[in-house]
């Protein structure tokens, strides 16, 4: 897990984004938060598309020991569920700069291209590729 860059975000983003592990009936989910202005990943979990996954992205969250002035994501009953307690931004008009990261992501890890012969054969090896990259977004260098 990275260090985050700062201590105190104004507003998070949070989507989930699939990508194939081991065969294309084998999707797996990545749950993540960003930080439109900073286009910074703050925090991320793969696994199902399910409450469970998204309840774990919260506490990697809460571990981080970080401030955050309001979370924005789409109208999926998971994430009102787990983020109920916390300020929330509701609705699509709120995550163009997550949906824009989900398309970069898509154009930078041959991976997570939804229509490709190229899928990692384990799921450790797709999770490491993954925090590789968002290792490399985080410090600047794409």
């Amino acid at each position: 897990m990275l260090r985050s860059q700062q201590s105190h975000y104004n507003c998070l983003e949070i989507d989930e984004f699939w990508s194939y592990v081991g065969n294309k009936s084998k999707k797996v989910w990545l749950i993540y938060a960003y930080h439109r202005s900073g286009g910074e990943i703050i925090a991320w979990t793969f696994g199902k598309r399910n409450l469970k996954t998204v309840k774990k992205l919260y506490s990697v969250l809460q571990k981080k020991e970080i401030i955050w002035d309001s979370l924005a994501f789409d109208d999926w009953k998971s994430f009102k569920t787990a983020f109920k307690n916390e300020d929330c931004k509701i609705g699509k008009q709120y995550m163009q700069g997550i949906e824009g990261n989900n398309c970069s992501l898509r154009h930078r890890i041959r991976r997570a291209f939804r229509k490709t012969c190229n899928f990692s054969k384990k799921i450790k090896n797709h999770i490491k590729h993954f925090e590789l990259v968002f290792h490399y977004i985080n410090s600047g260098f794409v």
